[in-house]
């Protein structure tokens, strides 16, 4: 009831205004009439107040965005179905969205007064420049009786998640050099629109099948061989994404980290079209978005298809931050059928990351790595002592094919030189 009479209007504050002096006047004019319109008068908010205060407006919300996962720069659309499940009818309705900064203003709407049965829809439009994951609602409702008398606040506590994936820079194709399966095999490199057979053969037994048979084994031993498995391989990739803080230069969304968060996602993207399963990593040490509550790395490779595994990996990097580790966490090297393809894109390097960049090109097919020259995005002139040298000749001297890359270089050009290079041994500095 507190909370009605808080909730009274300008109109019925008026009415209970107007009839209390009626009332007043009334009674000291000896005017009974006077008197019983200012009890009317009173009568009406308080009443209204009243049915507001013990009414049960039913009201029902269901929101859906079109689509769910938006590239950072890339509009969606938020579509809202309310309905009045009551059997009270309302007046006007105020609906104020909570939307994060980060998406725009706050969506406000206006709607008459409403019976039961009654449904509408409405929509709006967010974007974001920034990556990240958002919580969209809840929606805050203004309740006015048909009078107009009493408003009262209401709030559907219901938020549906928004993500907004880091820009993807579509690349070339180009070739990656090297060993592009699972390591510890001797098997030829992976093919990058495709995949191939690990067929291994027994001798025959009774009952099996003849469509089976190997034909080829048999003929070359001499005696009838069926296929014992046939187990479908794919090139394996891995994007490692350097993303500590003491390697980084710049604030925000114009960071050297938030460059190379483009850069990995361009790189995953492209890997997961040309047909590779790919699995990405962090200077932690784990997936970021996948691993569990242990921080134990989640060592599994997103090989589903398509569109499904390119989104699972935009996602993880849509809400990767930086983080105070100083030395670059080598647990999953050593993973059983690592290998493949590393495609690393790098801050700032000295020699205390040489030990992790030998292991990593002993353990892998073939090394591929973009250096950052993360002077170039930092807020503030640097004196020379305080500029960090490029990782370039250091990636080099340990077996890396690498790039720099700087503010305002092209990504498409700079994957296409990477893939394009020749041994890194002979190879020098790239700028």
């Amino acid at each position: 009831m507190r909370e009605a009479l808080s909730g009274l209007t300008v109109r019925g504050r008026a009415f209970l205004a107007a009839g209390i002096t009626a009332i007043v006047c009334g009674i000291l004019l000896d005017q009974s009439t006077l008197s019983r319109i200012g009890m009317l008068l009173v009568a009406l908010p308080l009443v209204t107040a009243v049915v507001a205060a013990w009414g049960r407006y039913r009201l029902a919300l269901v929101r859906h965005i079109e689509p769910h996962l938006t590239e950072a720069g890339q509009p969606a659309r938020v579509e809202l179905t309310i309905a009045n499940e009551g059997r009270i009818p309302t007046g006007t309705l105020l609906l104020e969205e909570t939307v994060p900064y980060a998406l725009g203003g706050r969506p406000r709407f206006v709607v008459d007064r409403i019976g039961f049965g009654w449904r509408h829809k409405l929509g709006y439009q967010i974007r974001s420049e920034i990556r990240g994951r958002f919580d969209i609602g809840p929606m805050r409702v203004t309740v006015a009786d048909p009078f107009g008398l009493v408003e009262l606040n209401r709030a559907f506590q219901s938020t549906v998640p928004f993500t907004v994936t880091p820009r993807v820079v579509a690349l070339p194709s180009t070739p990656l050099t090297g060993n592009a399966t699972s390591s510890g095999d001797s098997r030829p490199r992976a093919f990058l629109g495709g995949s191939a057979e690990d067929v291994t053969v027994r001798e025959y037994r009774r009952g099996d099948e003849l469509r089976r048979v190997h034909w080829r084994s048999s003929a070359r031993l001499g005696e009838l061989m069926v296929r014992r498995e046939e187990q479908p391989w794919q090139a394996r990739a891995t994007v490692f994404l350097d993303n500590r803080r003491s390697v980084h230069r710049g604030q925000g969304a114009g960071s050297s980290f938030e460059h190379a968060v483009v850069v990995a996602a361009s790189v995953a993207v492209h890997l997961v079209e040309a047909g590779y399963s790919v699995r990405l990593v962090t200077s932690g040490g784990h997936t970021p978005g996948v691993a569990g509550g242990s921080g134990e790395l989640n060592a599994g490779w997103h090989d589903r298809e398509g569109q499904a595994d390119a989104a699972a990996l935009l996602e993880a990097l849509a809400v990767v931050e930086t983080v105070q580790h100083h030395r670059i966490d080598a647990s999953w090297i050593g993973e059983a059928g690592q290998g493949g393809v590393t495609v690393a894109v790098l801050g700032s390097l000295d020699e205390d990351d040489a030990g992790v960049l030998r292991r990593v090109r002993h353990h892998t097919g073939s090394a591929l790595a973009f250096s950052l020259a993360v002077d170039g995005w930092s807020a503030v002139h640097l004196a020379p002592e305080q500029r960090r040298p490029s990782g370039v000749p250091l990636l080099i001297q340990h077996g890396w094919k690498a790039v720099e890359l700087r503010v305002g270089d092209s990504v498409a050009t700079r994957w296409r030189e990477l893939g394009t290079r020749g041994a890194a041994a002979g190879v020098g500095a790239s700028r």
